[in-house]
């Protein structure tokens, strides 16, 4: 039986090698997973197409959602978010805030606040 690939969106993806966003996209290829860069200023992230939003991604669920994005645009791209509920959503440092997890968790969504590229046994720095 073949093994599914874990889909993550990397929301704030960046070509910037030095931003989060950037190590993230970079860490989870390298763990194995379909990884999807959301930034809707980029063609392409290490890669990997890049997309202008959640919603823009072809598959109708992912297993995570990780913000890389202050929260004032976390809260501005949420129902987008919700569209394609992932399993997971991950507040990254930074990117959390007690308005956004309320308005995350009342969607339905289940908010993980953490590192997710600490969570894939990789190291952000």
């Amino acid at each position: 039986m073949a093994v599914l690939q874990r889909t993550i969106a990397i929301v704030g993806a960046s070509n910037d090698r030095r931003k989060y966003g950037n190590r993230a996209v970079r860490a989870y290829l390298r763990q194995g997973w379909a990884t999807y860069p959301v930034n809707p200023g980029e063609v392409t992230i290490e890669g990997q197409r890049a997309y202008k939003s959640v919603g823009d991604i072809p598959l109708s669920q992912l297993d995570r959602v990780s913000l890389y994005v202050p929260p004032a645009v976390g809260l501005q791209i949420i129902e987008d978010v919700v569209r394609r509920p992932p399993r997971e959503l991950w507040l990254n440092p930074g990117a959390e805030s007690p308005v956004l997890i309320n308005r995350a968790q009342s969607l339905g969504l289940n908010v993980i606040i953490g590192c997710s590229i600490v969570d894939i046994g990789e190291s952000p720095e």
